[in-house]
């Protein structure tokens, strides 16, 4: 348990310290009691909300949620519910790629499928009988749809010595 705030707004957490390969995430809650929600569900939510704050970074980076292109309270409700329309398509076509690759969709780049949409264009207007998850899987490695594997991150350096 752990205070923060001063004076009126001082209040007491709960600090939450998980350790993952090789690095300490630390969390505070306003669920002080561990039986009401224990370590690993914590984790587990952070995980989760992590998953929202990148659904809102590839809405707005990838997909033109960044700038709205009219100033009424109209249009601009019309653009993000297009936004998030074409972003839950992108999810489910992102989703079935995984499937036909047989793999994780952690593993599936949903920018680089959207940004493959143009050859699955392409293929479409030459052939419309084109499945546009199958053309997508099959040229998966050359599309860069499937994500490179990371390397381990690095064992940590003792830090040079101050002595002379």
């Amino acid at each position: 348990m752990v205070w923060v705030g001063h004076d009126a707004t001082r209040q007491r957490v709960r600090l939450i310290e998980i350790q993952a390969r090789g690095t300490i995430y630390r969390d505070v809650t306003n669920a002080l009691d561990p039986m009401d929600l224990p370590t690993a569900h914590a984790a587990a939510l952070e995980a989760q909300r992590w998953r929202v704050e990148d659904a809102v970074a590839i809405a707005k980076r990838l997909l033109g949620l960044a700038y709205f292109y009219g100033g009424a309270q109209n249009a601009v409700e019309m653009q993000r519910w297009a936004t998030w329309i074409l972003y839950a398509v992108l999810v489910d076509l992102t989703d079935a790629v995984a499937e036909a690759l047989e793999r994780p969709f952690a593993e599936i780049s949903m920018e680089m499928v959207y940004r493959s949409l143009y050859f699955v264009v392409a293929a479409m207007q030459r052939d419309p009988t084109t499945d546009p998850v199958h053309s997508l899987a099959a040229e998966a490695s050359d599309l860069g749809i499937i994500k490179r594997q990371r390397k381990p991150p690095r064992q940590n350096r003792q830090a040079p010595s101050l002595s002379t």
